[in-house]
């Protein structure tokens, strides 16, 4: 007698991020955010953290159906060209960068479907050769507040609107877009709130807030992680 086949949920890689103290395992971990991983859970999805580490990230990811990069610390300036170090700069870790500059470019060149959150949708910038400011003159740091998404773009089509209030935890944004982006969303300051590709191959959009700290509460935000997993599916 053959078995049923299981409907199994698209497997979600999302990236660790290096943690240098963690009480409940009592030393350093990789950990991921648990709002993060319970709106792909909630998506139909099948979360699973991925070490960072330089080695085969294509032959790595070729048993998952989608990539979430999440939010983190800094990226090193040196990686986008930056002479110096704003003395805000904080967090980095020169492999945490290279891993997640890898993901980015693999799976922007894959196809491969992918959701940048915050830090993720800076690294996906500079992935493709963009640069950010190192520090806002006003930082969207604990804030919540309106965003204005383009009429057309696949975050719309994602959110099903085209204004909507963004979780904010960040003090740099994008500067100069990468090769092949278009801005998807901005806020009132004219800070870059949402990113894509600019010719709409693949499944790929980027926002520069936290749509998993009022998913769970908010349908405007967990439409985006929907629209993710459906296109992992």
């Amino acid at each position: 007698m053959t078995r049923p086949r299981r409907q199994l949920r698209p497997l979600i890689a999302v990236p660790a991020r290096f943690s240098a103290t963690t009480s409940a395992l009592r030393f350093a971990a990789e950990v991921n955010a648990r709002a993060l991983v319970e709106a792909v859970w909630r998506a139909g999805g099948e979360p699973a953290s991925i070490h960072p580490a330089d080695t085969d990230v294509a032959g790595r990811l070729a048993r998952f159906d989608g990539v979430l990069l999440p939010g983190g610390g800094d990226l090193a300036p040196y990686r986008y060209g930056a002479a110096d170090t704003h003395d805000s700069v904080y967090d980095v870790d020169d492999l945490q960068d290279t891993f997640d500059l890898h993901i980015a470019r693999h799976a922007m060149e894959s196809g491969l479907p992918l959701l940048a959150v915050c830090r993720g949708l800076q690294v996906v910038n500079v992935a493709l050769g963009g640069t950010l400011h190192q520090d806002m003159d006003t930082a969207h740091r604990h804030v919540v507040h309106p965003v204005r998404v383009r009429p057309g773009s696949r975050l719309e089509r994602a959110t099903d609107t085209e204004k909507l209030d963004a979780s904010c935890y960040h003090h740099q944004r994008v500067d100069r877009l990468g090769s092949g982006l278009t801005v998807s969303a901005t806020a009132a300051d004219g800070t870059v709130e949402g990113i894509e590709a600019a010719d709409g191959r693949g499944w790929f959009t980027a926002v520069q807030w936290h749509p998993e700290d009022t998913a769970h509460e908010d349908p405007v935000q967990q439409r985006l992680f929907d629209a993710f997993v459906r296109a992992a599916a």
